[in-house]
């Protein structure tokens, strides 16, 4: 396959995703750095980091709808269908994004190769439901096959920055956390589930950041000759992750307790073990009592989501209306306390525009559920996850402006040590701490994985 040489505009800026964000940029300003500190590691959006969130949201996104296609498809819920064209869209965002930097034949070899594989998921989950052993022994050797495929493909399209030998282990760690989460939930072990969904979703970071970092590194004059790899790159995805990540589970604890599922209680306790995890992001940074005061104002907005859910439950509209009033003061308290304690580069106003964005699209995807009008839910689902990517880039620039001297480490040269065979099998979410909002990268490096609706052809 031949390879386009030169790259056009990456068609996956966040403004193409996300509403505007109503977040302010550190200062005021609506640029793409921090204050007066834009040199080096200090910049939190130029074009390289921009392309590094960019590829981190589509591919923790799909990580995630991947996850909850399969527990939907083996649940035989209403909103499969819907879920899995949700995820349909993420490849068909994920396959352009390809095109742009390889051309429209690299876009479409990249989409017939990650396509391929998403039916033999398809059948190890219509094999699980079977109970047809051997029919899942050949979807899980089919899947071991496409990622030897896989693996070449960006090893010969990235001329060789990314090694295939390395993306396929990379890519078995990834496989195997979306199968582990997927039979966990068939099993009722809901504690494992949460704990491979939380792990799959947190290992796209690190596939995110090596692909970007390769493609600039092929291209860099069409990225500046920035690098991917600094620490205020770093502190925008781990915020990008947390409240991404605290959006996804959200709903899906939502749905789930509108379900009255089994599985709600330990969907509720990946939310919170999220809250914690960000909670110490914001300790790191603020200190003791600075994230003792953020947890209790986060932590009451969830609980306010929890009221809404039981309310509608008991066709209780009244309850609905107090649920809801109680958001609008919870977003008034937070926009302040983010003010304070940014020292006013983040306005309260805006952050109070951006929190009412979050709680109404989180509001609107679980009443469009509620109501079975899927088709609204899930282009919901995927506007509240994007949305926070916006909010993890405001929050980033604030604090990078704010501590430059914290920021302002060694530009590194080469590839980013995050580890080419990703996440560790044996290694466990539950109870890792972001512990340090300016800690290098997030484990792992390169893998691929989507599930897509079965093909109705």
């Amino acid at each position: 396959m031949k390879m386009k040489k030169s790259l056009v505009a990456i068609p996956l800026s966040l403004s193409l995703l996300i509403p505007t964000a109503g977040i302010a940029s550190a200062n005021g300003h609506g640029g793409s750095h921090s204050g007066n500190h834009a040199a080096g590691s200090l910049e939190v959006s130029n074009k390289a980091v921009d392309l590094r969130a960019a590829l981190d949201a589509l591919l923790s996104e799909h990580a995630y709808l991947a996850v909850v296609a399969m527990q939907k498809g083996a649940d035989g819920k209403g909103d499969f269908e819907a879920a899995a064209g949700a995820l349909n869209q993420n490849t068909e965002d994920l396959s352009k994004a390809v095109a742009s930097v390889y051309g429209e034949e690299g876009g479409a070899a990249f989409k017939e190769i990650w396509s391929s594989h998403i039916g033999y998921f398809v059948e190890y989950v219509k094999a699980t439901g079977a109970k047809d052993e051997e029919a899942k022994k050949k979807a899980l050797a089919d899947l071991d096959n496409y990622r030897v495929e896989q693996a070449a493909f960006l090893d010969k399209a990235t001329e060789s920055r990314l090694k295939a030998k390395e993306l396929e282990e990379g890519l078995k760690v990834h496989i195997n956390q979306l199968v582990w989460a997927f039979d966990s939930y068939v099993a009722g072990d809901f504690e494992k589930t949460y704990d491979s969904v939380r792990e799959s979703v947190h290992h796209m970071y690190g596939v995110g950041k090596g692909l970007s970092w390769a493609i600039t590194d092929q291209f860099p004059q069409n990225f500046d000759s920035k690098s991917v790899d600094t620490p205020a790159a770093d502190l925008r995805a781990d915020l990008n992750h947390l409240l991404s990540e605290h959006a996804a589970l959200a709903i899906l604890a939502m749905q789930k307790g509108a379900d009255g599922a089994k599985d709600f209680e330990a969907a509720a306790g990946a939310l919170g073990e999220n809250t914690d995890d960000l909670s110490a992001a914001i300790t790191s940074v603020y200190g003791e009592e600075g994230g003792a005061a953020f947890k209790e104002i986060w932590s009451s907005h969830i609980g306010y989501f929890v009221d809404y859910v039981k309310a509608t439950g008991a066709k209780d509209e009244e309850g609905k209306k107090q649920a809801l009033a109680e958001l609008d003061k919870y977003r008034a308290e937070q926009a302040k306390f983010l003010e304070t304690a940014t020292e006013g580069r983040l306005k309260a106003a805006d952050l109070e525009a951006g929190l009412k964005m979050h709680i109404d699209e989180l509001v609107k995807a679980f009443d469009s559920y509620v109501a079975q009008d899927y088709a609204t839910t899930y282009p919901t689902v995927r506007e509240a996850y994007a949305h926070m990517f916006e909010v993890g880039k405001g929050l980033s620039t604030a604090i990078v402006d704010q501590h430059p001297e914290k920021f302002a480490g060694k530009m590194p040269g080469d590839m980013p040590k995050t580890g080419m065979g990703g996440m560790s099998e044996e290694n466990s979410t539950k109870g890792i701490v972001m512990g340090s909002l300016m800690a290098m990268a997030l484990a792992g490096i390169l893998s691929a994985l989507i599930i897509r609706r079965k093909s109705t052809n």
